[in-house]
């Protein structure tokens, strides 16, 4: 294949996976229901704070829109990446991956200001390594269970995904691309600099325990 047909794969699919990334479902959602969730809860446009702010029902509905941004990008790549450009080692499913996240970070609809990645950030990563998703998912659960804080449990999730990807990789045999794992540090890492705040809250003991607007209700 030359050079040029791989410059328009690479470019073409990396610039649909940001625009994809970029639409901001938890904001549409809010304007749905008459809010603007910028302004509201945490000023957040993930699944969480439209949980908090509109209700159950509509944050699970943006958190698997948010997550099918990035899973659905990555899996198109990922088939790409096989079909077309086996030489390549997987960089295009992994910038495919990165981008898409950004998208959600970084949304050009929105100025540019968006969510922290988080949901995005797994969907693209379950394309990737499922396994290795089960078991961050499973970190995620358990300390979320424990401990009431999202931002705790994602935290402990990012780190917990790319740790289990290269043990699976070198204790089980389940293969993964040098680009891919390189990518699943830099989710983990951009996830830490997305959560600075909270950590700091974290540590200062001021960060907000999950609380749904219903269960306010019933206080």
């Amino acid at each position: 294949m030359n050079i040029g047909t791989v410059i328009l794969i690479f470019s073409g699919t990396i610039a649909a996976a940001y625009l994809i990334g970029a639409i901001p479902f938890g904001f549409l959602i809010g304007k749905l229901n008459g809010v603007d969730i910028r302004k509201e809860g945490s000023c957040n446009i993930g699944a969480t704070n439209v949980t908090r702010v509109v209700g159950k029902g509509w944050g699970k509905l943006c958190f698997l829109c948010d997550f099918l941004k990035g899973f659905l990008p990555v899996l198109l790549a990922a088939h790409l990446d096989r079909t077309f450009l086996p030489e390549q080692a997987g960089w295009l499913t992994a910038s495919t991956a990165l981008a898409a996240m950004l998208g959600h970070i970084f949304p050009v609809y929105l100025g540019f200001r968006g969510g922290k990645g988080v949901s995005t950030a797994a969907g693209a990563a379950l394309a990737l390594n499922p396994l290795a998703v089960v078991i961050a998912g499973a970190v995620w659960a358990a300390v979320f269970f424990i401990f009431r804080y999202v931002s705790l449990a994602s935290l402990a999730a990012a780190l917990t995904l790319p740790l289990s990807a290269w043990l699976l990789k070198y204790t089980a045999g389940i293969a993964m691309a040098p680009p891919v794992g390189i990518l699943l540090i830099l989710f983990a890492a951009l996830t830490f600099w997305r959560h600075r705040t909270n950590i700091t809250r974290l540590i200062n003991g001021t960060e907000n325990r999950f609380e749904r607007k219903n269960e306010k209700r019933n206080e």
